[in-house]
């Protein structure tokens, strides 16, 4: 097939490299260069680079003009596929290529529609997420859904679950244009009464408190990203907390304490449960991440309270 290929970030990457196997990729649209990185400076999307590195035409737009979708036509693309791409999307894109228009949606829809499915199945606790291949309807992931996959959650960082979903949503991408070609798609209709929406996650959500119960707060850490880090006081100094784990420590709520090896940040109780959250690495202000201990250690510091960051 001909495909016109529209994404942005890192999650984008791998599907846009898998379709050049077996598919022809016309044209890539994407969001615009952006300043990224410690030095501020203006870097291509991901996917932007990896268009250029395999010598495909770039489109870079923040929304779907009359003139993008005229030059969108003008490729012929027979599919267009969508992943992360970062923008509303106009009815009349959806008319432009004869197979249609397809999403690449890091969820099992029809839970978690909507901006962060991955960082929301997180922060809820879900066992389980994984893809879904949809096809693009005017309101916002309700289409049809032709191909899911799962995975499990568990203890895998955002990063470490998006690069998951982002080869379960290759695999199943191209198995539903090969089941299109083919004419054997079945599409399933979803039921909204099972829906729920993935609402863009705020920086002051992700802060760490005192009054968040140990697993809760795990899951703070576990669903953190540069854009939206999880950050905490301690000491009266401000730190990213990068990985962490429950334990069965028993410290009083707001109460650091530490060992040689170990850092452990006292939480609120859950219904009688005691515990607290170990910290294995931080990455304290303006510094590179390390390990908790060996931060802490050039604090030179076994306990102290902490706090939220207001």
């Amino acid at each position: 097939m001909r495909i016109v290929y529209m994404g942005t970030p890192e999650f984008a990457v791998y599907p846009l490299e898998q379709l050049l196997t077996s598919h022809t990729v016309t044209c890539v649209i994407t969001r615009p260069d952006a300043v990224r990185g410690r030095g501020r400076t203006l870097c291509p999307s991901p996917v932007k680079a990896c268009a250029l590195e395999h010598d495909i035409p770039c489109i870079e737009t923040n929304r779907i003009t009359d003139d993008v979708l005229n030059h969108i036509k003008d490729f012929a693309p027979d599919c267009i596929v969508v992943a992360a791409y970062g923008c509303i999307l106009p009815d009349e894109l959806l008319r432009c290529a004869p197979f249609g228009t397809l999403n690449i949606h890091a969820s099992l829809l029809p839970r978690w529609r909507g901006a962060a499915p991955i960082q929301r199945a997180i922060l809820a606790g879900d066992t389980h997420t994984g893809v879904s291949i949809m096809e693009v309807a005017h309101k916002l992931d309700s289409g049809r859904v032709c191909r899911q996959a799962s995975c499990a959650i568990g203890a895998q960082s955002l990063d470490e679950l998006t690069r998951e979903l982002s080869q379960l949503g290759a695999r199943e991408l191209l198995r539903a244009l090969t089941d299109i070609e083919h004419n054997t798609v079945v599409w399933h209709v979803q039921d909204e009464a099972q829906v729920c929406y993935a609402h863009k996650v705020t920086k002051p959500e992700m802060l760490l408190s005192p009054d968040d119960d140990c697993h809760t707060a795990a899951r703070k850490v576990q669903a953190s990203s540069n854009a939206e880090p999880c950050r905490v006081e301690i000491a009266g100094k401000a730190v990213r907390i990068c990985k962490a784990q429950v334990a069965d420590v028993v410290c009083d709520e707001g109460e650091l304490r530490a060992t040689k090896r170990n850092v452990y940040l006292g939480c609120k109780t859950l219904d009688g449960e005691m515990g607290s959250l170990e910290l294995l690495r931080v990455k304290p202000t303006g510094k590179q991440e390390m390990d908790a201990s060996a931060w802490l250690r050039g604090l030179q510091i076994t306990s102290c309270t902490w706090n939220a960051i207001v």
